[in-house]
């Protein structure tokens, strides 16, 4: 059976960003309960008040909040190096029978230069490949009958070290989407290894957003 706290609850959960400011205590309680009345009122299918939804909102407690987040803060602490790769160029193309050996072409000619930035990504549909803008000649060559439906240079890569425990703690990854986007920078692309995560941006933004990364290891 909902009640005024599970339909709160709900909300919340959805919206992470507001749990968030909730659980920090920025919010104005009255007034985040009477945007919710509307809402949980149709919800529950009858008028509620306020107050009620007031005092679910300072009870709410997420599940196990306190224990995650201590080991989240223990591990964004223990961060890894924090790398900037610029001049790099993403290539998006539909995949195919002979992609892969487009990407081996690719593999034979950068295995000897550590200095290469070289990612690829197969998805369901297409792939991608992100590579140092100084070898676009070497890919437009090697994809040249490939379909390739995006271009974009301009871009750097944000790669961050993490730890090995990593992969057990529940919203970590969140922290750096949440981080970003509260100060407006737009991500054009994520590629992750199990112990390192790479951000793509534009390069008029990466400043910008190595500096909130690295606010969160500190």
């Amino acid at each position: 059976m909902r009640t005024i706290a599970t339909c709160v609850e709900e909300i919340l959960v959805s919206q992470p960003f507001l749990e968030d400011a909730l659980t920090r205590n920025i919010l104005n309680y009255s007034a985040l309960a009477e945007e919710l009345r509307e809402p949980i009122s149709k919800m529950l299918r009858k008028p509620v008040k306020s107050g009620a939804i007031m005092m679910a909102l300072r009870r709410y407690s997420p599940p196990k909040e306190m224990a995650n987040k201590i080991k989240l803060n223990k591990v964004l602490q223990n961060l890894g190096d924090i790398t900037v790769r610029s001049d790099l160029s993403d290539y998006t193309f539909k995949n195919s029978s002979s992609l892969i050996n487009s990407h081996l072409k690719t593999l034979e000619i950068i295995k000897d230069d550590p200095h290469i930035f070289y990612t690829f990504t197969r998805g369901v549909h297409e792939s991608n490949v992100l590579i140092t803008t100084a070898l676009k000649d070497k890919i437009e060559e090697f994809y040249k009958n490939e379909t390739c439906t995006e271009v974009k240079d301009h871009l750097s890569a944000i790669t961050i070290g993490l730890p090995k425990e990593n992969t057990k703690i529940a919203g970590l990854y969140y922290q750096f989407f949440k981080r970003l986007a509260w100060e407006g920078i737009a991500l054009y692309e994520v590629v992750s290894t199990t112990n390192e995560f790479s951000i793509l941006v534009e390069d008029d933004v990466v400043d910008k957003a190595f500096s909130a990364v690295k606010g969160l290891k500190n």
